[in-house]
């Protein structure tokens, strides 16, 4: 088996690898808290390590109680990140007085000639941070939302993080209670949970991790570009293209059912008033307000999508036409309580609506629910038209909205 000395001298060369590598590549493209504290865990284990090949030196007795300190500020950093993964900060207040404790721990325990200098304060400390570093990991994988492109790509990484952290936090509590039980001489912690084992075992984590933490970075861009690919910039809500891509699932979803909900067409009322006279500021304003109205208004398996100028097509997943207006008439609420930066009222809206039937196209139901769009124009604007013959559909089942 390799000395010692050749594993911290292996371990300082993948560390640094590591960290050039994962700075430049993952870190300066995407500039996440998370890949930013991955870096500071990278270079203080780097610190540590070098600070450890001291040992054995007329200096040990200030490298080994530093090389301590550094590791498990690693550590700390490797938590921080962790928290950093749900936008969470540390308490580095409590992170510093750890590390003060462990220094002076180190300093008092004869660390000039005791390789061990504070080494129940420093496997403690290990075992805490990396398992509080599992435990965020393993939070931020559970508060993941319902099924969907971020829970898809972000479950298997974190999955895999918080595995690898809790691995190497019960290693580190296996090293804590073998010290305490039979010290730093006994056969079990020398042999089987000492230096070399110990090198060996943080080389992988920091492979692992980096790898992941790449990984939960590229996701991060690939989901922001996907998100600038099927949203409007303006409203954030479905553009065109997606909308009727996801239309179109939907109605493949549903093509057993009778009536499967309710497709609406919606225009804002005199919008080209509203830039004339207050301005294309104010415009942009009025169409961000409708689409947070909507998005307050529908339920989570609805679509709400801008189509046009002040044009917009909702659908009401297994909803009747008394859902559709319920929903609605709860958005045109929200805009009459609103008003432009001016203190103007925001404008009204006109709906258009149609039942989506076995058999339809997106397009004709759209078509549909435009004209009766037109209807309600032509009838003096602010109100709801339903498209003819819809009246008289049977009404499909909607499931009842659970209250948080």
């Amino acid at each position: 088996m390799l000395d010692v000395v050749s594993l911290r001298v292996s371990f300082a060369v993948v560390a640094v690898t590591l960290l050039a590598l994962f700075y430049f590549v993952a870190y300066r493209s995407t500039r996440s808290a998370y890949a930013g504290w991955w870096c500071v865990a990278l270079g203080a284990f780097l610190a540590g390590s070098a600070a450890y090949l001291l040992d054995g030196t007329s200096q040990q007795w200030w490298g080994n109680p530093l090389g301590n300190v550094c590791i498990v500020a690693g550590a700390a950093s490797v938590w921080a990140g962790a928290r950093a993964v749900s936008g969470l900060r540390v308490s580095w207040l409590a992170v510093a007085a750890s590390l003060v404790v462990l220094l002076v721990a180190s300093a008092l325990d004869h660390p000039g000639r005791n390789d061990w200098s504070g080494g129940p304060f420093f496997l403690g400390l290990m075992t805490v941070y990396l398992a509080l570093a599992a435990t965020e990991l393993h939070r931020a994988w559970r508060r993941l939302p319902a099924p969907g492109p971020r829970a898809r790509v972000y479950r298997p990484i974190l999955r895999s993080l918080t595995l690898m952290c809790t691995g190497v936090a019960a290693f580190y509590l296996a090293r804590f209670v073998a010290f305490l039980a039979v010290g730093q001489d006994g056969r079990l912690f020398d042999v089987f949970l000492g230096s070399q084992v110990t090198t060996l075992v943080t080389t992988v984590m920091l492979a692992t991790v980096s790898f992941s933490m790449t990984a939960l970075s590229y996701a991060d861009d690939t989901i922001d570009l996907r998100a600038r690919a099927t949203r409007d910039g303006l409203t954030g809500l479905l553009n065109r293209d997606e909308l009727m891509q996801q239309l179109a699932q939907r109605w493949n979803a549903h093509r057993r059912r009778a009536v499967h909900g309710v497709v609406v067409m919606a225009d804002l009322d005199h919008f080209k008033r509203v830039n004339d006279v207050h301005g294309h500021a104010a415009g942009d304003f009025a169409l961000q307000m409708f689409a947070a109205a909507c998005r307050s208004a529908l339920g989570p398996e609805d679509l709400a999508g801008r189509v046009g100028g002040e044009e917009f097509v909702l659908y009401l997943d297994r909803a009747d036409l008394d859902d559709a207006r319920q929903a609605v008439e709860q958005v045109s609420s929200m805009l009459q309580h609103g008003s432009l930066p001016d203190g103007t009222v925001l404008p009204t809206v006109s709906y258009g609506l149609t039942v989506a039937r076995r058999g339809d196209d997106p397009d004709v139901a759209i078509g549909r629910a435009d004209r009766a769009l037109y209807v309600a124009k032509s009838e003096g604007r602010d109100r709801v038209a339903v498209a003819d013959g819809d009246e008289k559909a049977p009404a499909a089942p909607r499931p009842p909205t659970i209250a948080p």
